[in-house]
């Protein structure tokens, strides 16, 4: 295996205990319980927004008890716009404001890279309406005209 392959893909399988305790040193939640409430919301939020193969490896690279919460969801007859499916998060945490579910949903998704690789991200991204990017903690790139 050359050394793209292994930037490509996560070495071994995070687990659910490391992917919880990576959002919690990211969004600097002050109890374990807050940072799996957070994942478990955000994930759920944003399962029915990743379609086909990309939502199959998403699942593949997950722990599994976030393959399930990605998995389970139906998927979305209409895309959100990033703006949008902040939101809609803030809808699900109690007492949340658009500010602090931006801050709920970039602290799950900026440690997806770390979880899945950073190839499942961008094929992810390519599918989602422009801004999603900035949540995963990027970029917003757009093609030269």
């Amino acid at each position: 295996m050359g050394a793209a392959n292994t930037a490509a893909m996560p070495p071994t399988r995070m687990t659910w205990t490391e992917l919880v305790d990576s959002v919690r040193e990211s969004g600097q939640y002050a109890t374990r319980a807050e940072a799996e409430s957070v994942t478990r919301i955000v994930l759920s939020a944003f399962g029915g927004h990743v379609v086909g193969d990309e939502r199959v490896d998403l699942a593949r690279r997950l722990p599994v008890e976030a393959a399930r919460l990605v998995a389970s969801q139906i998927p979305v007859s209409r895309q959100l716009t990033a703006a949008q499916f902040v939101e809609s998060v803030a809808f699900r945490v109690l007492g949340a404001t658009p500010a602090t579910a931006r801050w709920d949903v970039s602290s799950v998704l900026s440690v997806l890279p770390r979880a899945v690789g950073d190839d499942l991200v961008d094929r992810i991204l390519k599918q989602l309406p422009p801004g999603y990017a900035l949540l995963f903690g990027r970029a917003q790139l757009t093609p030269a005209a």
